[in-house]
């Protein structure tokens, strides 16, 4: 079975690799900067499409392919107001002032560098 990926258009291909592999636990799997590289984290590869490579190409009726939109990579994490005062920390911006709350546990969205939109979710214990 291959391995399922996600791809994120970017505007900065070493930014992001520096965004997922210091801050979020990704590795680098393959760089091929500044048009493409792909960083894996428990089983999902993420795909970083910048200018020149074929991920991010325009579209045939013209339309640029942009990051940011609403559709994100979900991160679960252990102690998720820890992580966000570190994310803070290191610059890092968030869609979502505060962490919300819901039936199955809490969560907030930050951004990577290109804008493209992480959800880290801590799920709710018992």
């Amino acid at each position: 079975m291959s391995m399922v990926s996600v791809r994120y258009m970017i505007n900065d291909v070493p930014a992001a690799i520096r965004f997922y592999t210091t801050l979020l636990g990704f590795t680098l799997e393959q760089d091929a900067s500044p048009a493409f590289a792909s960083v894996v984290r428990d089983g999902v590869r993420l795909l970083l499409s910048g200018d020149g490579s074929s991920g991010k190409r325009p579209l045939p009726d013209g339309r640029r392919q942009v990051p940011g939109g609403w559709n994100r990579l979900h991160i679960e994490v252990t102690d998720l107001a820890a992580e966000v005062a570190r994310l803070i920390a290191a610059g890092v911006p968030f869609r979502t002032n505060d962490i919300v709350t819901g039936p199955g546990g809490a969560q907030v969205v930050c951004d990577d560098p290109s804008g493209n939109p992480v959800e880290l979710f801590q799920p709710r214990r018992g």
